[in-house]
């Protein structure tokens, strides 16, 4: 009884080892993942600056007020995006 009990715990690792080795992300996959990473942080800066410049030039004295506070506001947003994509994949 104690042999089979043994062969049924080597089986169940061996199983598990097999679904491990199966499910392990390749090296394409964890490109792909850290590269949209990277873009839906740093799309919302860029946008926040494209559009706070945008907003400064408007004005007819030199200001980079909207510029700046739309760069934070899209890094705030940039990193709550980092925070939920991570967050729904995990």
């Amino acid at each position: 009884m104690n042999n089979d009990h043994l062969k049924s715990q080597i089986e169940k690792q061996a199983r598990r080892m097999k679904q491990a080795e199966h499910d392990q992300p390749t090296l394409i996959a964890q490109t792909v993942f850290l590269g949209t990473l990277g873009l839906i942080l740093v799309l919302p800066i860029v946008v926040g600056a494209y559009l706070g410049h945008w907003l400064d030039s408007r004005l007819d004295y030199y200001s980079v007020r909207w510029t700046l506070s739309l760069i934070m506001l899209g890094v705030a947003i940039g990193a709550l995006n980092v925070y939920f994509f991570i967050a729904e994949r995990h």
